[in-house]
């Protein structure tokens, strides 16, 4: 099996796979690195100046996000849940 050689999705595995705390979900951040490419790739989709790579790219950045925000989503109503017993 393949696995997707994209840095962000890369962050995101090693981060799940280190079997983080609900608070560590809560928290996780992607690294400055990954920010400062997200800034890069969305300021060149303001001029129309991506790539079709660069435009795939900006399209995995938004499905990690979208994954991320669900887990931290359902993650912190399991963190309530636990608090209401």
């Amino acid at each position: 099996m393949a696995i997707a050689q994209s840095p962000v999705y890369q962050e995101v595995y090693y981060f799940w796979a280190s079997a983080p705390s609900h608070e560590a979900i809560i928290a996780f951040r992607p690294s400055e690195a990954a920010r400062d490419r997200l800034h890069k790739l969305l300021a060149a989709n303001e001029e129309n100046r991506l790539s079709a790579e660069e435009q795939a790219e900006l399209d995995e950045f938004e499905q990690v996000e979208h994954f991320v925000r669900m887990l931290k989503l359902h993650t912190q109503q399991l963190i309530d849940q636990a608090g209401a017993h």
